[in-house]
């Protein structure tokens, strides 16, 4: 089967013909109907040798949807053709928090080595991929996949990052969406159905901010030096309630700190390698400062009941398997207004 691969350390991702997957007991294999493209490859594309915490060739692609093609023994509860999206942050299933489903933020995977489709394990930018076990599999229930996959990430990102703040997104609040590409346009309108906060969108790109508005962005701002100025102007000095940077570079780091009001939550979703001090006199009383990742399962099945809904809908172009590395360079160079999508059967 063909699959784009991360091969060689700084080098662009490779279309390369692999052997088919056969599932082992307890895994589910699928037929990959649509792979998100996502900055977080980029991000690990960037990393020297020392820091790659998995072994390469890598078949990218941690946002995943597929149908059931063949079922490892001791499977149950799924059936060959079952319409599915893969749940991406895999752990151990045993521990306190994935018990919880959280696994997110299992407490053994590291120890383990278990590791996130994509981020180490193969991933769905193939013809097939396997999924090591059906708990990490949610049914689409009638959702297009080609809008569906992004939800797995891009989508259940966002809404974990929101859903922690919800106290604080009272009517008469302010959320700032710094980054309204991929993550950040599908959380301005998560914030737009789940509260009835005013939401502020930065970015550094018209096109961007553009599409920000278009789904539901109150006021929009260039993402500069002037830009906390320009949020706490627009707040009448206070500052917002909840910021979240979905950058996360040195730059938009220091915007989230300087726009944000006192008893507000900053919250760093971005991999852009940028931090955020934290002490007294540094930022506004009783600032929380986070960096979440991704989401739990049962969030996985609330974000795609709002895409259900109609609450929610990605902005996607979408590429085949072999414009793959095109996508992946489009994405880099931000020529991708929203979310780039794979269709590797299409």
């Amino acid at each position: 089967m063909k699959a784009v691969q991360y091969r060689t350390v700084g080098a662009a991702p490779e279309v390369v013909t692999v052997p088919d997957p056969e599932p082992g007991p307890g895994q589910v294999m699928l037929k990959v109907t649509a792979a998100g493209v996502c900055h977080s490859d980029i991000a690990v594309m960037s990393w020297p040798a020392e820091q790659i915490p998995f072994p390469l060739p890598l078949t990218l692609g941690h946002e995943g949807v597929g149908t059931v093609a063949a079922l490892g023994d001791g499977v149950s509860g799924l059936s060959v053709g079952d319409s599915v999206a893969v749940y991406g942050p895999w752990g151990c299933g045993t521990c306190v928090k994935c018990a919880e489903g959280k696994e997110n933020y299992c407490l053994r995977a590291k120890e383990l080595g278990i590791t996130p489709p994509g981020l180490g394990s193969p991933g769905a930018m193939a013809e097939y991929m396997i999924v090591d076990d059906p708990r990490h599999l949610v049914p689409l229930g009638g959702l297009d996949p080609v809008q569906a996959v992004p939800l797995t990430d891009a989508g259940l990102t966002p809404y974990h990052a929101i859903k922690r703040s919800l106290p604080k997104l009272v009517p008469g609040a302010t959320a700032v969406v710094i980054g309204t590409g991929g993550l950040g346009h599908v959380a301005i309108q998560l914030l737009r159905a789940m509260t009835a906060v005013r939401v502020i969108a930065l970015d550094v790109a018209e096109d961007k901010l553009a599409l920000a508005r278009a789904v539901g962005a109150h006021e929009t701002v260039l993402s500069d030096k002037d830009a906390a100025a320009k949020v706490r102007e627009l707040t009448g000095g206070t500052g917002a309630q909840v910021v979240l940077d979905f950058v996360g570079a040195p730059p938009t780091v220091a915007t989230a700190g300087a726009a944000a009001a006192i008893d507000s939550d900053v919250t760093i979703v971005g991999l852009g390698g940028g931090a955020l001090p934290v002490g007294f006199g540094s930022l506004p009383y009783n600032t929380t400062v986070t960096s979440p990742y991704w989401g739990s399962r049962s969030e996985l099945a609330e974000v795609l009941d709002l895409a259900r809904s109609g609450s929610v809908e990605v902005h996607v172009e979408t590429y085949t398997l072999d414009e793959a590395p095109l996508a992946y360079e489009r994405l880099h160079h931000g020529k991708i207004n929203g979310r780039a999508v794979i269709l590797p059967n299409g």
